[in-house]
């Protein structure tokens, strides 16, 4: 597989790295204003940014979010086991391994093209337990042990969409299956006006979880713009009162919802079967721009 590494003088590190993978053309790009942060793009959209030199430091305003989410999933430095589903340039993973020492991770990322490139331009620390899988999400959930999990994190994207087979209460029974009884879910979702993708969701979510909570913009919640928003589920309750304080503090500062403010904004939505799924809505062209 031939790849090209576009320098530019005088930068450190010395330039973006193209490659073809399975899932289009990656580009990793450096950060100008971070000596070893990367940004991963996939087909010109991106997909993760890392900082090798501080893998707690989340860029991305949905992978933030998760990041509190992964915080108030258990107490402050306790390792968690974690699976990804999605890998990326598998910021979130790093991110559990650098405030959550010790903890045993499995990322699922079917792309194996993307997982070498990621692997051999930006090395996971050969201390952290994290375990790859080069498989389909669905797949390599299954073979998660039952009850294993403390946090299943979804951010799968196809194209810049999430797979059918990823949004059903099918698919929910298995990460259900996976989790510890306090284990917490937690699902980056993008959609846009008329937010039927994200109603459908969360309908589908309260069919098989006791608590939820959506973490998003205000104006992706309005249907005013296409966005991401992290939805939040497990069968305890979740700390609304942090995150809520987290998610408002951030720079781009997000809203909570929960409660019967989140079941009206359902809007009368049912949950998706396999039968019914269909994969998210496409970002518009000016998303990327």
């Amino acid at each position: 597989m031939g790849r090209s590494r576009i320098t530019r003088r005088g930068s450190a590190p010395a330039g973006a790295v193209e490659e073809p993978v399975d899932g289009g053309l990656a580009r990793l790009v450096p950060d100008p204003d971070r000596a070893r942060a990367w940004t991963l793009l996939i087909d010109g959209a991106p997909q993760s940014h890392v900082d090798l030199d501080d893998p707690a430091h989340l860029s991305f305003e949905y992978q933030r979010r998760i990041g509190h989410v992964i915080d108030l999933a258990a107490p402050p430095g306790r390792p968690v086991h974690a699976v990804h589903l999605g890998g990326g340039a598998f910021t979130l993973a790093r991110y559990v391994a650098a405030t959550r020492p010790r903890s045993t991770q499995q990322v699922v990322e079917r792309d194996a093209s993307l997982v070498q490139l990621v692997r051999r331009e930006l090395p996971l620390d050969p201390q952290a337990r994290i375990r790859v899988r080069a498989t389909d999400a669905r797949a390599g959930l299954a073979k998660v042990p039952d009850g294993w999990a403390d946090l299943v994190v979804a951010d799968v994207f196809s194209g810049a969409r999430t797979p059918a087979h990823l949004t059903s209460t099918e698919f929910l029974d298995e990460v259900r299956r996976a989790l510890k009884p306090s284990g917490v879910y937690a699902a980056n979702l993008a959609d846009g006006p008329p937010l039927a993708h994200l109603r459908g969701q969360i309908a589908t979510a309260a069919a098989r979880f006791g608590e939820l909570a959506l973490i998003a913009d205000p104006a992706v919640l309005r249907g005013k713009r296409f966005g991401n928003a992290v939805l939040v589920a497990s069968d305890l309750p979740l700390p609304l009162a942090e995150l809520t304080r987290r998610a408002a503090s951030d720079p781009h500062s997000a809203r909570v919802e929960h409660g019967p403010r989140l079941t009206d904004f359902t809007g009368g939505a049912v949950p998706v079967t396999d039968e019914a799924a269909v994969a998210s809505p496409a970002p518009p062209p000016s998303v990327f721009r």
